[in-house]
Order: structure tokens, then sequence, then C-alpha cells
């Protein structure tokens, strides 16, 4: 099995070419105020023109309502969103229907019955995210650069697709993949050296480890 990669958070010209340089398998797009991450529409559009045919582009989006995703559908056309908040397997559901693009469920996790949520969005779903859960009073649900205990995914179905994230690092990634054997893994505050400013060497660093890891 190979492990896909994705690299997050992408502001930048010079971030993008470094993940498509180093064969980043998603490329995502935050469209999340109070993130450091955040994207204008005009911005999102001209890295996506960029990034089409050569990586998946994810949008992540939290808690949108159905204008600011049909906004983000017809500026970008994601290969995926990426839902980030509180959304119920009715939303996505029907978020899926309504703008027919695949969609990537986060489930924050700090428990093993946080990580017994996804059970309920695997049919709604094409992938799950599992990150870590925020801190209490935290503005945004990711993106903290924090790990969790990767353990409480031992109970989860080695059928089920899920990608990985939470606190990932060019030095981490290696014994993350082995412990959790998840199919993708997702980065964004790990390649960065500041809140929101990515790092071109350590996302080339990121996905050479991901991509020479021994797979097993």
């Amino acid at each position: 099995m190979t492990t896909e990669a994705k690299i997050c958070g992408i502001k930048t010209r010079d971030a993008l070419t470094a993940a498509l340089d180093g064969h980043a398998d998603y490329v995502g797009f935050v469209f999340f105020a109070p993130s450091p991450r955040h994207l204008d529409i005009a911005t999102a559009r001209r890295l996506a023109d960029q990034a089409r045919g050569k990586a998946k582009i994810v949008a992540l989006t939290v808690d949108a309502d159905d204008a600011t995703l049909d906004e983000i559908s017809n500026a970008i056309a994601p290969d995926f969103f990426q839902l980030h908040g509180h959304e119920t397997p009715e939303r996505v559901a029907g978020v899926k229907t309504k703008f027919g693009r695949k969609i990537i469920k986060a489930i924050p996790v700090r428990t093993s019955k946080d990580a017994a949520r996804a059970e309920a969005y695997t049919k709604v779903a094409d992938l799950i995210l599992f990150d870590a859960k925020a801190p209490s009073g935290a503005t945004r649900p990711g993106g903290h650069g924090q790990v969790f205990d990767w353990t409480l995914l031992d109970a989860v179905s080695r059928d089920m697709p899920f990608m990985l994230s939470g606190g990932l690092t060019p030095g981490n990634i290696q014994e993350a993949m082995q412990a959790t054997h998840a199919q993708a893994v997702d980065v964004s505050s790990g390649v960065e050296t500041a809140p929101g400013v990515k790092d071109a060497e350590l996302i080339r660093r990121f996905l050479h480890a991901v991509k020479t890891a021994k797979q097993g």
C-alpha cells in the first residue's frame, strides 16, 4: 500500500510549487477566516489553476453554509470538500449531493469514543480525517500542531479509508505511518516556520519521508 500525502493550508505559489514538486497527492486550501491559513477566493483560484491535474484540490471549510460552498465550488472546482466543523452525517450527505464533490470529514480525537464517531460518517464521506481535538478555547478546530494518541485508532477497521493529521512533521511521519497504517497523511503546521507560513524545504522533507517510508 502506498500512503498518499496532503499538504494543507497552502497560501503561496512557492509553497504550492514545493508540494507539487514533491509529488503531494492532495493540496489543501483553507476557507475559514479565524485561521492564519485562510485564503481569499481570488488567490485560491490562481493556486487551484496551478495545481489542477497535478494533485487533488481540497477546499477546507468549517460549518460553511450553502452560499459559501457554492462560491468556493464555482471558483476553484475542488475535487474534495473537507468538512472540518460540527457537520452531521445528514449535512455531509447533503453537501455531497448538492455540490457533487467528494467529501473528507474531519473527526477530532482525544478519546477512543471520539474515534468511534467516524463510523457514523463512513457511508456519506469518501475519506475520514482523524485530527487532534483542539485545545479548550481555541478559535479554530485544527492546525494546532498537536499529536493525539495514535493507539486510539487501533479499533478502527482497516477497511475504513482514513487520513491521519495532527502534529505530523518530517521527523515523526514515518513513525505515525507505521503506528496507524493510515491510507493518507495530512500536514499543515508541521511544515511551517510560523502559523500560516509554509517552508518549502520542510514540505520537501515531509513528502520525501512519506514517499520513502517502508510500507507494511
